[in-house]
């Protein structure tokens, strides 16, 4: 099996927590210590490796597709050595030396699984997601590929209601399956004007946008302010937070990783 080399530091298992904290993901699947995702028609398995891990298959089309959903583009050497800086990342970031965060490859399952977590606890929204997943998407081997726009166009919003969804959101998803935004003339803009480009859309509000800044485009400054999850993390490890959206001006110009450092540290300071 082919070695993809990563950036240093990188740790797998750390780097791979998000896809078993709340139960299965079914496009984003663990087995048995590997985790297989689906790229065009192929399941790819990704298993930890010294340097990066081993992929199968391992080509010019999955390559990108690996080094996206294991956090590659982060500059994590940067981010430590800027988080010195502060006693509580200092210590976060030796906790969970290697993390890389998890990115979302695709930027109309970024949206639709934004969508489907929108006021629902995580862990009901996979299982939601997972049935969406079974229903529309398409099995290789062991993982689903997520369902394409073109596989959602036909539906109604029944059938995503008949899958867990309240009325409004299936609404949301069939129309952003009816037409999707420019996502190629998004990634080359600005943060504030991708963010105004998503909210003009029916459905996605500011905490869809910032999730799809940070964990799509990896924009560095991505600071969702308005997740629940968030404000709880600043809270319990800066009491003195205040306000959380103008509190992430400590952060700059680190607040996406600051922001997943936080909520993963304390996920996994929990008993």
């Amino acid at each position: 099996m082919p070695v993809l080399r990563l950036p240093e530091p990188f740790d797998f298992e750390l780097s791979t927590e998000r896809f078993r904290a709340f139960g299965p993901d079914l496009a984003n699947l663990w087995v048995d210590g590997a985790l297989h995702r689906v790229v065009g028609r192929r399941e790819v398995r990704i298993v930890p490796a010294r340097g990066g891990v081993r992929a199968e298959p391992l080509d010019a089309e999955t390559r990108p597709v690996v080094r996206k959903l294991l956090g590659a583009e982060f500059d994590l050497d940067a981010f430590y050595a800027w988080a010195r800086r502060d006693a509580i990342l200092r210590e976060l970031t030796k906790e969970l030396a290697g993390f890389r965060p998890p990115l979302a490859p695709d930027p109309f399952e970024t949206l639709v699984t934004s969508i489907t977590a929108q006021q629902v606890s995580l862990h009901a929204a996979f299982a939601i997601r997972n049935r969406l997943i079974e229903r529309f998407g398409r099995r290789a081997g062991q993982a689903y590929s997520f369902p394409t726009a073109q596989r959602l166009r036909g539906a109604e919003p029944d059938e995503l209601v008949a899958l867990g969804f309240s009325r409004r959101k299936a609404e949301y998803v069939v129309g952003l399956a009816d037409d999707p935004p420019p996502f190629d003339e998004l990634a080359g803009l600005p943060d504030p004007e991708v963010k105004a480009a998503l909210v003009a859309r029916r459905g996605l509000g500011e905490w869809t946008a910032d999730w799809f800044l940070a964990r799509h485009l990896a924009r560095p400054r991505a600071w969702p302010a308005g997740d629940l999850a968030l404000v709880k993390a600043v809270a319990a490890f800066y009491p003195e937070a205040g306000d959380v959206r103008a509190f992430g001006e400590r952060f700059e110009p680190f607040q996406n990783l600051t922001a997943h450092y936080l909520l993963t540290g304390l996920r996994l300071a929990r008993p």
